[in-house]
């Protein structure tokens, strides 16, 4: 049986057998009591590369996000953010039950949101009104395909933000995918943003884990919350270790990540009844629309992973691909091949129908 490709997220990643290795062999301690010292290796590591004074290592980036929310809010208070954004999408509701907020949504370009309408949607200082607390971005975005937030629009975000005594926070679940098609290092796209979300488990290929960063003070309350949630761990030196090797080996191949994404959307491209924006895929995120085929998302996804190809049906003609180390460009070349003939045969059967 051929070996499923699976391109349904960049977190279906498995760790290598070196990464497996390296994990057993990673010193540990108690996670909980500061005395794990790959913990401390990992977050040491994860601040330098962000610019930050500190960072904090956590389950999830869900968490990561949730904690970042929590310290720089209060309840009653408003976040400004796009109507993408994972922490509004896909953390079930969790700034309302763990933080109390509102959430005020903005329509950004792909994902991307610009100083105006930070500015546009900062409330007036009313006690009618919720108070504008905290500005969060995504980078790169995921449901707005995979975008880059060009720095210079990062930077002015930030600005406006902290012009009206804001806090903010990047939620960087892909950081690293887009530094890898930015050149742009990472403390870089950081700087300004009062927390940082990094995670382990999606291009980096860890099994668990992701980290939130920044200055001491954040982290006293940071490391409370992360004990609140649930967060606090034993001897999590083995999971972190696998941080410490991906910085090491999985980075710089990123960018054969986004060249599998392009070979794969202009093979996309060139099915008939697909409607893709090839120029939009910037990173490892591929989003096309499957309407033209007469079948729906869904019924493309079951016809594809019949065949060996798992792909997200993200709506009803809306499908999300993911190109990771896991998948090779000849994986890639398989999967187009069989989308080609899957759907050629579909549309083939409706015209005769």
């Amino acid at each position: 049986m051929a070996t499923l490709i699976d391109l349904s997220s960049d977190t279906a990643t498995r760790p290598s057998p070196e990464m497996r290795a390296f994990m057993a062999q990673a010193p540990v301690g108690d996670e909980q009591k500061q005395e794990d010292p790959s913990v401390n290796a990992l977050q040491e590591r994860v601040a330098g590369l962000l610019g930050k004074e500190a960072a904090l290592y956590l389950p999830s980036a869900t968490m990561a996000n949730e904690i970042a929310v929590k310290v720089h809010t209060r309840p009653g208070d408003e976040v400004i953010l796009d109507r993408t954004a994972h922490i509004v999408n896909a953390e079930a509701g969790g700034p309302a039950l763990l933080s109390g907020v509102m959430l005020f949504t903005v329509q950004g370009t792909r994902g991307v949101f610009t100083p105006q309408q930070v500015e546009e949607g900062i409330r007036r200082d009313d006690p009618h009104q919720p108070r504008t607390r905290l500005v969060s971005v995504e980078q790169t975005s995921n449901l707005g395909g995979g975008t880059v937030w060009p720095l210079e629009q990062l930077r002015a975000v930030a600005e406006a933000a902290h012009r009206h005594d804001l806090r903010t926070h990047l939620d960087g679940a892909r950081l690293m995918n887009a530094v890898a098609a930015s050149g742009v290092p990472a403390h870089e796209q950081a700087r300004g943003y009062d927390s940082v979300t990094f995670c382990l488990t999606k291009g980096l290929g860890c099994p668990v884990g992701a980290l939130v960063a920044g200055d001491r003070e954040f982290m006293k309350d940071a490391r409370r919350y992360k004990h609140l949630f649930g967060g606090a761990m034993r001897q999590a030196g083995i999971i972190a270790a696998a941080g410490l090797y991906a910085l090491d080996h999985n980075v710089d191949r990123l960018a054969q990540d986004h060249t599998n994404a392009k070979i794969l959307a202009r093979g996309l491209a060139e099915i008939p009844g697909i409607r893709i924006q090839v120029e939009h895929v910037e990173t490892n995120l591929v989003f096309f629309d499957v309407a033209g085929t007469r079948l729906s998302a869904a019924e493309v996804a079951s016809r594809l992973a019949a065949r060996g190809v798992r792909v997200g049906a993200t709506g009803r003609s809306l499908m999300r691909a993911v190109t990771h180390l896991d998948v090779s460009q000849a994986d890639i070349e398989r999967a187009v091949a069989i989308a080609q003939e899957v759907l050629g045969k579909a549309r083939a059967g409706a015209a005769g129908e």
